[in-house]
């Protein structure tokens, strides 16, 4: 409860009496059940629905029922375990929300336990290291990432691509993961190694979690992915196709920073753990119509190392998973 009040007083800003829709699976019932008592202690109006009452999974496309829904809202949540397929689904409902532009929380993947650590954090504290992340990164020439496991790559930016913050306190122009904590963009170009030895997302993470004790090794040049070797070769081979699916899957789509300062460790569930101090990319789609990247694609990826040493330019802002504080001027 003290993360589903977080989330509903702090994060989304409900005030009494606004119309909020929860979407949510039968795997994230409990989740969603927290959500509405805090939603019912502010006064709001709340309207459940369940994926499961709208046909079998995985979903085709997402239910005309949640659609409408959102449609009359003035703010939306879904929180779900996503199934192999059902990437579309979602986005069809994130094309509703950022066309109304509500306040809207993604929660992919949400667990009991992630509503216990990551979304009882201090998101004004988020959101102060988000901000400075974002105004060193609107001037940064270069980001050099490298981690012991083998991650090492650099990365430059198009100043007319824009840096996103995400930080939890969520407003109409933005919609926002929860647990939140990201600032991102579409990087110009990627060249190196990046060794996923986390989780991976979309259903990756659900069919083959934590990736420590078989890492993928993805070899990235001019922004494409152009190798992938891992132990599981079925694995290998399964990602490696996914990202072949379209002629962009392949394209370093995302580069962000995870800024989420509560967090002490992974714990295996990428919707909390792309959040940990560090740098992750995915491959596939940009979101366009948040970076103002003018490509597309039908599939997003994300790729998680860790304990990553990170530099802005010449200067080190992140020493083995945990910020420097002082190079950012919030010591």
């Amino acid at each position: 409860m003290p993360g589903a009040k977080n989330a509903v007083d702090v994060c989304l800003g409900v005030r009494p009496g606004e119309r909020v829709v929860v979407v949510a699976d039968e795997v994230s019932r409990s989740v969603a059940a927290s959500l509405e008592r805090a939603l019912k202690e502010q006064h709001a109006e709340f309207t459940g629905l369940l994926l499961e009452d709208f046909g079998p999974r995985p979903m085709s496309g997402a239910p005309d029922a949640v659609l409408d829904a959102l449609e009359k809202t003035d703010v939306g949540v879904l929180c779900m375990t996503p199934q192999p397929g059902e990437l579309s689904a979602r986005m069809a409902i994130v094309r509703v929300v950022e066309r109304r532009q509500i306040r809207y929380a993604h929660m992919i993947g949400v667990t009991a336990e992630i509503m216990q650590q990551g979304m009882r954090t201090d998101y004004r504290k988020v959101d102060e290291l988000s901000d400075r992340l974002r105004d060193r990164m609107l001037k940064a020439k270069t980001l050099t990432v490298k981690t012991a496991a083998g991650t090492s790559f650099s990365a430059h930016f198009d100043r007319q691509l824009d840096w996103v913050k995400t930080s939890g306190l969520i407003s109409p122009r933005y919609w926002s993961n929860l647990p939140a904590g990201e600032v991102f963009t579409t990087p110009a170009t990627v060249d190196g190694t990046f060794v996923c030895d986390a989780t991976a997302g979309d259903y990756f993470n659900g069919k083959y979690g934590d990736l420590s004790a078989t890492p993928l090794t993805m070899k990235i040049e001019g922004g494409r992915l152009v190798k992938v070797d891992c132990a599981r070769k079925d694995l290998e081979q399964e990602f490696w196709n996914y990202t072949h699916t379209d002629e962009n899957s392949d394209r370093v789509g995302e580069l962000a920073f995870g800024t989420n300062l509560g967090l002490t460790e992974m714990i295996g569930i990428l919707l909390q753990d792309e959040k940990f101090p560090g740098v992750h990319i995915a491959f596939g789609d940009p979101y366009g119509s948040q970076t103002h990247a003018d490509w597309k694609s039908r599939t997003h990826v994300d790729v998680l190392t860790r304990n990553c040493d990170v530099w802005i330019d010449d200067d080190q802002v992140i020493e083995k998973g945990k910020y420097q504080l002082a190079h950012l001027g919030l010591a």
